[in-house]
């Protein structure tokens, strides 16, 4: 039997297609499955700054000494360890557990504040189905909020910096302010104020009223952010509920608040799991801030508007 050399070429050439069909297939399957099997962790310390209790000095009961002691301790709470775990697709969002040292006070405190500071046990992410799932504890009740991430319209700037290593593109958006989260409450500014309006406040702290803590802080309708992204690792992930750039978000700040990451961690050999909490009463994020709202409207009631006492229990 004879085979000619065309026909010798001919066989060899098909093999040899063959081959790297094979590797494509080979090399495709790796590359899915590295993405597949892609996770990352990111170390974010979060720093606020801190409200000063300008209102409460007239306060006969606090002396400069007390007043001092509560600003320190209030600046201690809001600085602030994250971890964040992600993939391609989705990420969980939580605070580092740190045990308090012995004899140390503030405690309750602590706890209690952290409803009004954006605070809450797993924040997870999920950005294909562009929804967010986080279980929060407010004066006792449990709740699983459930929503849609919410969507700002970044604005890509030319501007970078480098944060560990990584070089970082700055992006900018304008959202409305959360109205239960205490971070966003700001001083009032008396300087714009009429001189009848000055009065009036001055009565309030006084001694004639009670210091009332609405009289001296407000809530701004709209928060300017800006961000800090790494298209160096290219996932629509970042801490809290931002996202949506193209690049893990390294640096976040809203002029109160700027959460700052301190490590980065790509492929560990032990991977997280990825997944929503499941523990707390399923509600909606209006919901849940009109609930608050009330709650909080009701703790002021009781306390004749004082910031100060027991808060009220919810029951479960």
């Amino acid at each position: 039997m004879s085979v000619s050399f065309s026909g010798l070429l001919n066989f060899k050439e098909n093999e040899m297609k063959k081959g790297f069909y094979y590797i494509f297939l080979m090399f495709a399957f790796t590359q899915m499955q590295a993405q597949k099997d892609f996770q990352g962790m990111a170390v974010y310390e979060s720093k606020t700054q801190a409200p000063k209790f300008d209102g409460i000095r007239s306060n006969r009961d606090i002396t400069p000494e007390m007043q001092k002691n509560m600003e320190e301790r209030m600046k201690k709470m809001l600085e602030k360890t994250f971890i964040l775990n992600f993939d391609k697709s989705a990420s969980i969002y939580k605070e580092e557990e740190k045990l308090e040292a012995p004899g140390q006070q503030g405690g309750g405190m602590r706890i209690m504040m952290n409803s009004f500071m954006g605070g809450g046990g797993t924040f997870y992410k999920d950005v294909k189905t562009k929804s967010y799932t986080v279980d929060k504890e407010f004066m006792g009740k449990e709740f699983l909020v459930v929503d849609s991430l919410p969507k700002l319209n970044w604005k890509l700037e030319q501007e970078t910096k480098q944060i560990g290593g990584y070089t970082c593109y700055k992006a900018t958006a304008v959202k409305e302010a959360s109205k239960t989260d205490f971070r966003n409450f700001r001083p009032k500014n008396n300087d714009d104020k009429k001189p009848e309006e000055k009065k009036v406040d001055a009565k309030k702290t006084s001694g004639e009223t009670k210091t009332n803590f609405e009289d001296n802080f407000e809530m701004p309708k709209e928060i300017v952010v800006t961000a800090w992204y790494s298209p160096e690792i290219p996932v629509n992930q970042g801490p809290e509920n931002y996202w949506g750039l193209p690049g893990l978000i390294l640096e976040v700040n809203d002029g109160k608040t700027t959460i700052l990451c301190s490590k980065i961690v790509l492929n560990a050999k032990d991977k997280v799991e990825i997944k929503p909490s499941k523990k707390g009463k399923v509600i909606s994020q209006k919901d849940y801030d009109e609930t608050v709202i009330k709650k909080m409207k009701e703790f002021r009631e009781m306390n004749g508007g004082r910031p100060g006492g027991p808060p009220p229990m919810m029951g479960r």
